[in-house]
Parts: C-alpha cells; structure tokens; sequence
C-alpha cells in the first residue's frame, strides 16, 4: 500500500518557517507498525531543508510532492489548520481515486468535504483507525472501483 503524508507545513505563518511536524512520525509508526510492507510518501521527510531552498528548487520540488499524491493509495491529510498546498495534494488524490482521510475541525471547508472519503476529530482517531487495519482495506476498496 502506498500513503502520502499530507499535512500543514507553513499553513496560516506569515513567514518562511514551518509549524510543527511532529504528527508526521506519529502516522509513519503507525503506518509501519500496522502495514509492515508500507511505502510511505512523506514531503517533508524527503525535503526536511525545504524553507531554505532557493526559489528553483521549491518550486520543483511543489510541483514534484503535489503531483506524487496522485500516486498513492491512501491520503492522509492533517489539517489542524487549513493549508493550501494540502488542499492541492487532496485534490490531485482525489482525481487520481485514491482514498482520502482528513483529521481536521474543519468539517463546513468545501475543499475538505468534498474530496475526502472520512474526516475524523484528531490524530489519536486517526491512530487507532490506522491500527484496527481498516484503512488499509478501503485504500484497497477504492482503488478497485
């Protein structure tokens, strides 16, 4: 199975830094401790120096992470707060067929509702649905329809 990590990285700041990414290790151990053959597309993992990329590499590297997420299986996106470059990756999954969940209060955002398949409270939900395996079979569900 294939999942893309999607989440808030600069959401709402006003400058060139980043929110927190601790949420990204924890769905990863999940992932891995629930899924053991997972291949997981994590952007900020595969570019943690991203904020100090000049303006070529950032753009290539946007477009590139944007894209990858309609590779995937499965989308996870962490919206504690709304995120433009996520609701970009939720729409390429969402093109692609892949299954999407949200963990975000943000429930009425159109962006949101309408290209999710789930949408859950907050990560300690997220973390015991990606445990009972249930994910894994409708990642499965949806990319056979």
């Amino acid at each position: 199975m294939r999942v893309f990590i999607a989440g808030i990285m600069q959401a709402e700041r006003l400058d060139n830094q980043i929110e927190s990414q601790d949420y990204r290790q924890r769905i990863t151990a999940a992932l891995q401790t629930a899924v053991p053959d997972v291949k997981i597309i994590d952007p900020f993992a595969l570019n943690p120096d991203s904020v100090n990329y000049n303006e070529e590499q950032a753009r290539h590297t946007f477009l590139t992470m944007t894209k990858k997420a309609s590779e995937v299986d499965l989308l996870i996106a962490y919206l504690p707060k709304v995120s433009m470059g996520t609701a970009m990756e939720m729409w390429e999954a969402y093109q692609a067929g892949a299954y999407i969940v949200a963990v975000t209060p943000h429930i009425h955002h159109w962006a949101i509702r309408f290209t999710t398949n789930e949408i859950l409270p907050d990560l300690d939900s997220l973390i015991e649905e990606i445990g009972n395996g249930r994910f894994a079979h409708m990642a499965q569900k949806a990319r056979n329809a």
